[in-house]
């Protein structure tokens, strides 16, 4: 056994549960895939200003639980926590916003990584899916990303999960906003760290999930009082588009999502069932990052989902993934020359894209079929050496247990027709 074992607050992903991984990561992508959003894939680490401008100096993220280092060139580098700057930071290095097809549809898949304490839905390695869609400010853009979002989980078969929608305001009517949230939050009875963020960003203490803090929130002004005419008149085209789509939505005044850069339009998916750690994903509208990050003015939205959590999700709704199986057809040779000529079948059966595979390890007949068995084939190939002299294979139902001689010429042919 090996002395090594997964760090902390991380996990493998091993089949056959691994299967339900990458059908998740399917599913939420076959959405944006239809919706004209091309896949981008960035580094695993960033510079840590990248982070540090996008995301926020003062967020939980960059200053508790990013994983950041220096290189031997003295570089600092963190790894990426999550995936909208690094998007971003590639979109506008590439220059693929002056391209002339604005807005700039994206996708991607990866790990993201953050020091935390690790339970039950929050890891230190987690995976997500996200989509952004940069350079055009359009109440339609933030609505077909929150629809696109609920089309993938219910595709899944999830039901039980809810979404909550706010708006943020814009650089007009938030700075008013802020200076009532400050005077408000200045009278409580805080701690020093919360103090702090009153200063730097107070939006942040709304979303401090200690009871202790919600307790002393009764009464605290809400953003949705403080929004300029614009902001009201966006966000209520976003919402009647949504409604139009047929997607429920709550309306939550309280709702800040964790990151700096969020402005308008904010939303998270969240799900009951699993407990204290109940968002499967969010996103919102961030028209201000470009510039944040050294960029020109590129109003822009997109959302991620969380891999780990959406299979958790399905868990909790008890849904089984209907998985196709990994092995269609397994071949069981009896003999050397059986051997190369069922290998030789297997080979072809893959190129017609059939899946199958093979008994390695020369092994005997009841170990083999314990093996095809195991593989979950619908169908196995077994070719001894009296097969071979009439020049058939023994091609068994796994399921029905029939079996029948079929030509070694026909068989290709004639699994392609009866698995379609």
């Amino acid at each position: 056994m090996s002395t090594f074992s997964a760090p902390k607050g991380t996990y493998d992903l091993i089949p056959p549960e691994s299967a339900k991984y990458l059908a998740v990561r399917e599913a939420i992508a076959a959405p944006l895939r239809n919706s004209g959003y091309g896949y981008i894939e960035t580094p695993g680490f960033e510079n840590v200003e990248l982070f540090a401008r996008g995301v926020g100096e003062s967020t939980d993220i960059v200053t508790k639980e990013m994983y950041a280092f220096e290189t031997k060139g003295g570089d600092r580098l963190a790894l990426r926590p999550e995936g909208t700057a690094s998007v971003l930071r590639a979109a506008l290095e590439a220059n693929l916003h002056k391209a002339g097809n604005l807005p700039v549809k994206l996708w991607y898949s990866g790990s993201y990584y953050r020091y935390e304490r690790p339970q039950k839905g929050r890891y230190r390695h987690f995976s997500q899916v996200g989509a952004e869609a940069i350079g055009a400010e359009d109440p339609a853009l933030d609505a077909e990303l929150i629809i696109l979002a609920d089309q993938a989980y219910r595709s899944l078969g999830l039901r039980q999960f809810r979404i909550l929608l706010n708006s943020l305001g814009d650089r007009e009517c938030r700075p008013v906003y802020r200076a009532a949230l400050q005077d408000f939050l200045r009278g409580l009875d805080l701690d020093e760290e919360t103090r702090r963020r009153i200063e730097i960003n107070p939006l942040r203490v709304l979303d401090d999930k200690r009871e202790s803090v919600q307790k002393q929130l009764t009464g605290v002004p809400l953003l949705r009082d403080y929004l300029c005419d614009a902001c009201k008149t966006y966000h209520e085209e976003v919402r009647e588009l949504i409604t139009a789509a047929g997607v429920a939505f709550e309306d939550d005044p309280k709702l800040v999502r964790g990151l700096d850069y969020y402005t308008r339009t904010t939303f998270e998916f969240v799900h009951d069932g699993l407990g204290s750690q109940s968002a499967v994903g969010g996103g919102g509208r961030y028209d201000g990052l470009s510039e944040m990050i050294g960029g020109p003015a590129l109003p822009s939205v997109g959302w991620a989902l969380g891999v780990d959590r959406t299979v958790l999700a399905l868990e909790a709704e008890g849904i089984a993934l209907d998985l196709p199986a990994p092995t269609s057809v397994f071949a069981v040779p009896l003999g050397d020359e059986a051997r190369r000529v069922l290998f030789g079948k297997v080979t072809e059966l893959r190129k017609v894209g059939v899946a199958a595979d093979f008994s390695y390890g020369a092994k005997g007949l009841k170990a083999a079929m314990k093996a095809a068995n195991r593989s979950g084939a619908r169908y196995a190939l077994v070719l001894g050496e009296r097969d071979l002299a009439e020049g058939v294979v023994q091609l068994k139902d796994m399921a029905s247990g029939e079996q029948q001689p079929v030509s070694v010429n026909e068989i290709v042919a004639e699994l392609e027709a009866r698995l379609g």
